[in-house]
C-alpha cells in the first residue's frame, strides 16, 4: 500500500510557507542564537521578538511563571530594538519567511517601525503587535480602541509596501470582533494573528499566599493549555467576518498535533506557538509536524485546505 504525501505547507495571503507551524513572537526569538535556531529549525517561518525602535529590558524580574495548563507573563516588552533584528537578518541567509513582529510604544513609533521594516529586503513580511498587555503604565491596548484603529492603518497604507498583519487581543464580545473585522476588511491587511494572551490573569502560590510574578502586582497575560477554547472561538469568529483574502494565523493553547488541527479546521491557515516552545524548545515544530501528519492520514486528508475553516456548527452530543 502506497501512502498519499500529506501536504503541511501553508500560504499566508499568498506568503508561502514550507510548514504551517511556526514561532509566536515573544518566545524564543530575541538574540541572535535564538533567530539562528530558528532559522535552523522545521519551523515554517520566523516571527521576531515584537521590536521597539531603542532595546529595552522590560518590566523587572520575576515575570513569567508556568504551572501544567498554563503561563502567565508580564515580559514588558523587552527586546534589542529594531536596529539590531534588521542587521541580524541582512548579514544571514534566509531560508523561509520572516515576519518582523513590531510593537512601538505610540502610534509615531509604529510608523517609523514600518517605514524601517519596508526598507529591508529580508522582510517578509510585518506583524503588527497592538496587543501587548503588559506594559506597566499603559492599561488600554491599542487593539481595544476601535476609534483609533482605523486612521491608524488608514495612514500605514499611505507608505507601507509590505504583507502587512495585525496580532489581535482576545475579544469576548461577538460585536467587538464585527466591529474590529468591519474595520479591517477597508484595508489591504494581509493576514490577523490570533490571539495573544488574556490579559489581567493572576495566579497564586497558595503555599506563599502570594502573587507569582512581580510586575503590575501579580497580573499578567494567560497563555497555554488554558487559553485554547478563546483561541479557537476568536480564529473562527474572525474567519466567519474577515475577507476570505485576510488569512488567519491561528495562536493560543497549541501543544499538540490536534490542537492544530482545531485551530486549521477552525479557519486558520497557519498556527503560532508559545508557551509550549518554551516549555519544549526547538524540536517542538518536528513533534508537532509529525503528530499532525499522523491525524490526517487517519482522517484521510491530503492537505490542509482539505478541511480548513469547515468546523461543523451542529452538535452529536446527546446532552
Amino acid at each position: 500500500m502506497i501512502m498519499k504525501k500529506i501536504d503541511t505547507t501553508a500560504s499566508i495571503n499568498g506568503i508561502q510557507l514550507p510548514l504551517c507551524i511556526m514561532n509566536a513572537s515573544g518566545v524564543l526569538c530575541s538574540t541572535e542564537q535564538e533567530l539562528s535556531n530558528l532559522l535552523n529549525s522545521s519551523s515554517g517561518g520566523i516571527v521576531t521578538k515584537s521590536c521597539t525602535s531603542q532595546p529595552r529590558k522590560g518590566n523587572v524580574f520575576p515575570r513569567y511563571f508556568e504551572w501544567n495548563i498554563g503561563s502567565i507573563n508580564s515580559m514588558g516588552l523587552p527586546n534589542l530594538g529594531i536596529h539590531f533584528y534588521l542587521y541580524f537578518l541582512e548579514k544571514k541567509k534566509i531560508n523561509k519567511p520572516v515576519f518582523l513582529s513590531i510593537s512601538g510604544l505610540s502610534t509615531e513609533e509604529n510608523y517609523f517601525l514600518i517605514q524601517k521594516a519596508n526598507q529591508s529586503s529580508k522582510v517578509t513580511a510585518i506583524e503588527l503587535n497592538l496587543s501587548c498587555p503588559n506594559l506597566v503604565g499603559k492599561e488600554e491596548m491599542f487593539g481595544y480602541n476601535f476609534d483609533k484603529i482605523s486612521n491608524f492603518i488608514e495612514n500605514i497604507f499611505k507608505f507601507n509596501k509590505k504583507p502587512l498583519g495585525i496580532k489581535l487581543p482576545p475579544y469576548f464580545q461577538d460585536a467587538h470582533i464585527q466591529n474590529i473585522a468591519l474595520i479591517l476588511n477597508q484595508f489591504p491587511i494581509s493576514f490577523v494573528t490570533c490571539i495573544n494572551s488574556l490579559p489581567n490573569g493572576l495566579f497564586i502560590d497558595a503555599n506563599k499566599e502570594s502573587v507569582v510574578i512581580r510586575p503590575k502586582k501579580g497580573f499578567g497575560g494567560i497563555g497555554g493549555s488554558i487559553i485554547k477554547p478563546f483561541a479557537l472561538a476568536n480564529v473562527h469568529k474572525f474567519y466567519t467576518y474577515l475577507r476570505k483574502d485576510i488569512s488567519i494565523i491561528g495562536c493560543g493553547g497549541i501543544s499538540s498535533g490536534k490542537d492544530i488541527f482545531e485551530h486549521i479546521l477552525c479557519g486558520a491557515s497557519a498556527v503560532q506557538i508559545g508557551t509550549q516552545f518554551l516549555k519544549e524548545g526547538i524540536s517542538v515544530f518536528e513533534r508537532l509536524k509529525k503528530e499532525l501528519i499522523l491525524i490526517l492520514e487517519k482522517k484521510n486528508y491530503s492537505s490542509l485546505n482539505s478541511f480548513k475553516g469547515k468546523l461543523k456548527n451542529k452538535t452529536f452530543n446527546k446532552i
